[in-house]
């Protein structure tokens, strides 16, 4: 991180005013603030706009929290699984030959920029095109609180693959190799008892998210000392504390601010080069090939025996150009080996597939409804754990979110309805804590349209649902499936705010009940009980 003091420049309120504008645009017409940044971004640089120093100051220390925040949540056996790396490793491949194979046919016309291209500039643009976005795809994730669920797990789990191989291209295109001292970063592993010590004692309010954000910042520092990139030293140091029981409290109190910062990057995607109509045409082109990307994504997660859903889910959130591409750009645009033009090709290409990802994100489940049954056809018999098959014919109530408060949903509505009662629980380690306890719980995701493929006799016998996901988004999502197969039991869901509740009892949810509210309500009926005593 760039460790000089820097100031705002007057125009920078401007930029992010207008980003707010735009933001909130979209937000009323149903896609994500994200689209409206990047819209934003493109608007400023038609009219002659540039970042400067605070905004790329803010998009730096976005991304390091973001990644942090990803550490915080990824467990390394997760990057072990076959359809994790086997996925990342046979993707990168594929379309880096296949790009590289239409940039060469094409350097044989007289289209500009990529008339008489060498063989060599046509395997660097596959291989910079061949990346999905860690960035925005692991904060669609997050929106649809789906770090956990097997969809979010194995792209962010495809997304570290890739930056593994980043680095690695990175270091053997530059000739630099890292450091000798990053073999001192053995001493991370027993660093981390210190570092599990000292979240013990920062307690739960501001201490524990500077100290959040002070090891995102040095992690960062340290491995860019040692000539590693420095996006992955935030990365590992959320890793070593991916184990502690506060890791996803502290995740969860860098929310904000990582969105925050995060507005920054998107802005200055959308600012960083002026794009002719040559580079527009180009970049359309790589845009043209996107469809084909997102295909082989689908089949090769089929391929590794996940369900047709999961697949799709997972291949959507990698439906995207990475920002490594710009990255890529620069440093082949240095030494001579591209026209700097291609920047501009590069930010168009990367912009427009944000913008399209995250339309198709928000559209997602009712396009596999509408194309389910020929997706299936591409689903193998094999399932991978936490999709097998469940026997829950019996089961008169299902409790979604195995959370504080769906274990207390549990643990209530057990009394009632001994032996007919089940938790799905998304976090499938989580769901085995919960089976060693001696309670019903099983490895889902209500919100997945295929996990009543996985139950299918459980909709018939269901007198409740209630749904305690962490997500106002993923209990709306949640509540539409169960619409969509003709439950016509009662529904309960947890809610923050009034306007998720009127969201919910809109969609058919017949009880709210907002943990804010209700939990002053149940410390006053567990002091009268007290009192009369």
């Amino acid at each position: 991180m760039d460790p000089q003091l820097l100031s705002i420049n007057y125009s920078d309120p401007l930029w992010i005013a207008i980003a707010f504008l735009c933001g909130l645009a979209m937000r009323v017409v149903g896609l994500p603030p994200m689209v409206g940044f990047l819209i934003a971004g493109f608007m400023l640089n038609v009219l002659g706009a540039e970042g400067g120093e605070f905004l790329n100051a803010m998009a730096d220390l976005g991304i390091t929290l973001l990644l942090f925040s990803i550490g915080l949540k990824l467990k390394l056996k997760s990057l072990a699984r076959p359809e994790v790396w086997g996925v990342a490793t046979l993707h990168m491949a594929v379309v880096t030959l296949l790009i590289a194979a239409m940039v060469m046919l094409l350097s044989y016309t007289s289209l500009p920029l990529l008339s008489g291209l060498d063989l060599e500039t046509a395997f660097l643009i596959g291989f910079a095109m061949s990346f999905s976005s860690t960035v925005f795809a692991v904060k669609i994730i997050d929106e649809l609180g789906a770090t956990n669920a097997m969809h979010g797990k194995t792209a962010i789990g495809v997304l570290v693959v890739q930056d593994i191989a980043a680095v690695v291209f990175i270091a053997v295109s530059i000739g630099k190799l890292p450091s000798l001292w990053a073999l001192a970063l053995i001493a991370l592993i027993p660093l981390r008892f210190l570092l599990y010590w000292m979240l013990d004692k920062v307690g739960h309010g501001e201490l524990l998210i500077l100290f959040g954000i002070t090891l995102a910042l040095v992690g960062a520092d340290v491995f860019e000392l040692v000539e590693i990139k420095e996006d992955v030293g935030a990365l590992v140091f959320g890793m070593l504390l991916a184990n502690h029981p506060k890791a996803k409290e502290m995740a969860k109190a860098l929310f904000g601010f990582k969105e925050l910062f995060l507005v920054g990057f998107f802005l200055t995607v959308g600012m960083t080069a002026v794009p002719g109509w040559i580079e527009v045409l180009v970049a359309l082109l790589f845009i043209l090939l996107l469809p084909i990307k997102v295909a082989m994504y689908f089949g090769l997660f089929n391929l590794f025996c996940l369900r047709a859903s999961t697949s799709w889910r997972t291949s959507l959130n990698l439906a995207n150009y990475s920002e490594f591409g710009l990255i890529v750009g620069a440093l082949a645009a240095s030494v001579g080996w591209l026209p700097k033009e291609w920047l501009a090709v590069f930010a168009v290409v990367i912009s427009v597939s944000f913008i399209l990802s995250a339309s198709l994100v928000n559209i997602r489940d009712s396009l596999y409804q509408t194309w389910r049954p020929r997706l299936k056809r591409f689903e193998r018999p094999e399932r991978l754990s936490g999709e097998e098959d469940l026997d829950l014919a019996h089961i008169k109530v299902v409790v979604f979110g195995m959370g504080r408060m769906g274990t207390a949903a549990y643990s209530a509505m057990e009394k009632d309805y001994p032996g007919h009662l089940v938790g799905v629980e998304i976090e499938q380690e989580k769901a085995e804590q919960h089976s060693a306890a001696g309670r019903n719980v099983v490895s889902g995701d209500a919100t997945n349209p295929d996990f009543w493929d996985r139950a299918p006799e459980l909709i018939g016998g269901l007198e409740w649902v209630l749904l305690t996901l962490p997500m106002h988004k993923a209990n709306m999502n949640a509540a539409l499936r169960l619409k969509e197969r003709g439950y016509r039991g009662r529904i309960a869901a947890t809610t923050k705010y009034r306007d998720e509740e009127d969201a919910l009892k809109a969609i058919g949810v017949e009880h709210t009940f907002n943990i804010y509210t209700e939990a002053g309500l149940g410390f006053a009926n567990e002091l009268q009980n007290f009192v009369g005593q």
